[in-house]
Order: structure tokens, then C-alpha cells, then sequence
């Protein structure tokens, strides 16, 4: 069977189950199987591949029709623009989340800092912001050791190994240093909300990195409560809120004396994401 043949199958399975990114999907794995670019396929589309290809093609297909991620098959994802090991002990990284990462690396351009990534799971946002920060270092911290892992595999497939730690512990128990920038993106859903979200994400994404509690804030209040204690003086705090909770995240780290110097909306015009300092 030749490349183009084996996509439309594969899309066609995955339509029948509603998933509506079908053909790229079934793209994005044919391409994983093969070794290639999704380009490549498009330019060889009659070349014929071999029984082993196709049967191992045929598996990743299947894990996608049971709502599995795209990310978790083929166990990476890209976010600003560098390939993340990503699995089930992780979320899978959003393009939302790249929102606090554009004002914070235009702020501290060429500035020597320390940062602090409360619930690292990946590394994704500390490791990028190393990446585009050269003279700074920075620590991720996590509940899941297995996701405190994979942060550790990604700073060493980024080389960023020497500029980054990486510690399994429980935020309450964390009591070490100070940091010019402290970014954290927590669990922030409600409970009430977790069993109306889609099943790619229910059925496979870690529940803990998810759910924030009775109101989604559980998580946020202890964030805001213990970057007011190691965030230095001048140093901003960005984190990552859900939907429609704005108003009373404001409030709580008003209480806390943090002062918001910037809000970043997402495509449907929600704050996203807040950046504040801290009053002396």
C-alpha cells in the first residue's frame, strides 16, 4: 500500500469516531512511522511501504480512535518551537500557555536571573525561557516525580542541563531561595467542570495537574501564597489562570500585596495569564 492510501485509510477511521483533525492526525503519524516530514509524504505519496510500516502504522491509528493524544503516541510535542518528551505523567503543553513566555523573555532580555517554574510537569516553561535567556538558571519544581523525570529528560535533550534542577516535592515543603521571576501554570479547573472536558484529555492527561479543586483555585492560593515569600524584591510573579477566574484571583494576591502590571487574553478573549510584582 503507497503513503497516500494509507492516510485516507487512517483518516477515515479516525472521522468515523468524530475526531475532527482527522487527516492531519493521521498525517502526523504515518509521518512518526516513517521517520519523515509531513512534507515528504505529500511529495512521495505513491511510494509503497512495508507490511512492518503499515502494521506499526495501523496501532498508533487505533491508540488515536480510543481519544488517545496525538502527543502522548508519539510522545513529544512542540512548544516555542522546540520538541517536548511528553507522556502520560505530563500535560500535554498548550499553545496558550506560550502567551507568558513572549512578555517575560522581552522583559528579561540579557538579564542574569533566577527563576522558579511552580509545576514544572514537562519543563516546557522553564526550559524555554532558559533557551531564550542564556545567562540565567532556574529550578521546576513538582508534586510527580515521574514527571520531574521527563523535565530532566528535556534539559538534557535541550543542553540545558548545566543552566536547570529539577525537584520532586511538595510545594508546601518548599522553602529555598529567591527568585527574580517565579511562573507557575497549576491545576486550575474545577472539579465540577473535569468530567465535561473532552476525552482525550479526561481518559489520558494526569487528573492531579488538572483539577484545582472546589472553585479551581486550591492550587492558585498556595501558588500566590508562597511566591509572596520567595519572589525578591522587584521580581515578577506570571501565572497561568482558567477560565473566568480573573476577578478573584486579583483579589486573593492583592491580599498577598501583589500589584498586576500586565494580563494576557487568550483567543476567546479570557485572561490567560497574569504578570504582577510585589509590593515592599
Amino acid at each position: 500500500m503507497n503513503l497516500d492510501n494509507l492516510i485516507k485509510e487512517g483518516s477515515r477511521s479516525l472521522k468515523e469516531k468524530n475526531i475532527n483533525t482527522c487527516t492531519l492526525d493521521a498525517e502526523l503519524l504515518l509521518s512518526n512511522v516513517m521517520g519523515t516530514t509531513k512534507e515528504f509524504l505529500f511529495l512521495n505519496g505513491n511510494l509503497n511501504i512495508s507490511q512492518k510500516k503499515i502494521k506499526k502504522y495501523k496501532e498508533l491509528i487505533k491508540r488515536r480512535v480510543q481519544k488517545e493524544p496525538i502527543a502522548y503516541i508519539v510522545g513529544k510535542k512542540e512548544f516555542w518551537s522546540q520538541d517536548f518528551i511528553v507522556n502520560s505523567s505530563t500535560l500535554v503543553p498548550r499553545p496558550e500557555t506560550e502567551l507568558m513566555l513572549y512578555k517575560l523573555v522581552k522583559y528579561f532580555r540579557n538579564k542574569k536571573i533566577n527563576i522558579l517554574d511552580i509545576g514544572t510537569g514537562s519543563g516546557c516553561i522553564l526550559l524555554s525561557l532558559l533557551k531564550e535567556l542564556k545567562k540565567s538558571r532556574g529550578i521546576g519544581i513538582d508534586i510527580s516525580n515521574l514527571a520531574i523525570q521527563t523535565a530532566i529528560r528535556n534539559s538534557k535533550a535541550l543542553n540545558l542541563i548545566n543552566r536547570s534542577k529539577f525537584k520532586a516535592c511538595d510545594l508546601n515543603e518548599f522553602n529555598f531561595g529567591k527568585y527574580d521571576l517565579i511562573v507557575s501554570n497549576p491545576p486550575y479547573i474545577p472539579t465540577r467542570d473535569i468530567k465535561s472536558l473532552s476525552q482525550d484529555i479526561t481518559n489520558f492527561e494526569p487528573l492531579i495537574a488538572l483539577n484545582g479543586g472546589k472553585d479551581g483555585l486550591d492550587l492558585i492560593k498556595k501558588v500566590i501564597y508562597k511566591s509572596s515569600i520567595l519572589l525578591k524584591k522587584n521580581g515578577l510573579f506570571s501565572l497561568e489562570i482558567g477560565t473566568n477566574q480573573y476577578t478573584k484571583v486579583i483579589n486573593i494576591m492583592s491580599r498577598y500585596k501583589f500589584r498586576i502590571t500586565s494580563k494576557e487574553y487568550d483567543c476567546n478573549k479570557n485572561v490567560r495569564c497574569i504578570i504582577s510584582t510585589k509590593h515592599n
